[in-house]
């Protein structure tokens, strides 16, 4: 997200909920913005189907990708790891053939692989989820109050892409990284006074006490 502080910080829903800014411009927007962006995920395959979705939103827009979630899932095995690990040049034909979803070759493989990849990582450590939620900022900066507040990438991001890199994940850029980190709730970019904010602050105190 980038920053524009002509756009307004918060907005009033239908109910009289004020609400970050991006989250009434599409109807699709409303339940992905009160029910998911900046919820912890804590489930390896969650971790991976938002990684493979920032890849695949990548020069489009979010809404995009939204909206075509349904058939992501369906075409990637619900990215269920184990079996994306395991897609072979049939799958790879197979997808690009897939009207429902995003037909980039580049990023098709990249998923692929990185299934592969977080295959590993959970072989060798565990938890596809635990290496992730290293990155999370150890002192949180306050609360964002408008739009301008919103990073594209940060130290951590940065850290966490290389990390992924020297793994030999694809498509993680540090802007993908970050975007990841907000919407899997690493960080909370709720702006101060959207009633999502606080209920997230909920979660992440539960989901840091499970990693403990």
């Amino acid at each position: 997200m980038s920053a524009d502080v002509s756009t307004p910080s918060l907005v009033p829903g239908d109910d009289g909920r004020l609400r970050c800014w991006w989250s009434l411009s599409a109807p699709e927007y409303v339940a992905y913005h009160d029910e998911e962006w900046g919820r912890p995920v804590m489930d390896d395959d969650g971790i991976f189907e938002r990684l493979c979705l920032e890849g695949f939103q990548s020069g489009l827009s979010w809404l995009t990708i939204l909206r075509k979630r349904e058939a992501f899932r369906a075409a990637f095995a619900g990215f269920r790891i184990e079996a994306v690990a395991v897609f072979g040049p049939s799958d790879v034909t197979r997808l690009l053939g897939d009207a429902g979803i995003v037909r980039n070759r580049q990023k098709i493989e990249a998923a692929i692989n990185n299934a592969g990849r977080a295959l590993e990582v959970i072989e060798a450590r565990g938890s596809l989820a635990a290496l992730f939620w290293a990155f999370q900022p150890e002192k949180p900066g306050g609360s964002p109050r408008s739009v301008a507040d919103l990073a594209a990438a940060t130290p951590e991001s940065r850290a966490l892409a290389r990390e992924l890199r020297r793994l030999g994940f694809r498509f993680v850029g540090p802007t993908t990284a970050y975007a990841h980190m907000q919407a899997t709730g690493i960080v909370n970019d709720h702006l101060e006074g959207c009633w999502v904010r606080h209920a997230v602050e909920r979660e992440q105190a539960r989901a840091a006490r499970a990693l403990d």
